[in-house]
């Protein structure tokens, strides 16, 4: 039985996929510049290549959402987003939120996205976290860890 469910996990992760479809995985992203990252995405975009989001994506990292396309993203059980508002720094060690910043990136988001912030308190100075069942209900599920639990149930 074990190993018809490792089978069925990996060819979970091949349906959908051509040989020819890149991939791009983000886990543990922090974020940073919002131009850093608009760049970056969309150059993802126009590659046409699709996002695996296995892990940390904060801060600007959570722009993807904006940059690439909804059916080219997909979300692992360890995916986590994190969305606060847009700040700058305002001299020794302090920041002041950038709300035309903040606004445009909330701008940004899919209304499903929004609706799930703004049942939050909106984009704040503090972090929050979109994971688990409710990030699953937006973004269809990839399953990365296939590989991983076929070669290990097969060495049992």
């Amino acid at each position: 039985m074990k190993v018809v469910t490792g089978l069925l996990a990996a060819v979970l992760l091949m349906a959908g996929m051509s040989g020819s479809q890149a991939l791009v995985r983000i886990g543990n992203d922090r974020g940073g510049r919002i131009g850093t990252y608009m760049d970056r995405f969309q150059q993802l975009k126009q590659s046409g290549e699709s996002v695996v989001i296995d892990g940390l994506c904060a801060s600007a990292c959570t722009i993807v959402l904006h940059a690439v396309p909804h059916d080219k993203i997909c979300v692992t059980e360890h995916a986590a987003l994190g969305f606060h508002a847009a700040w700058d720094p305002a001299g020794r060690g302090h920041i002041v939120t950038n709300q035309e910043a903040t606004q445009m990136l909330y701008s940004w988001y899919p209304p499903q996205v929004q609706r799930w912030i703004d049942k939050r308190g909106g984009l704040t100075t503090h972090m929050i976290f979109l994971r688990g069942k409710a990030l699953a209900s937006m973004y269809r599920p990839c399953y990365m860890d296939a590989e991983a639990l076929f070669t290990r149930e097969n060495t049992n």
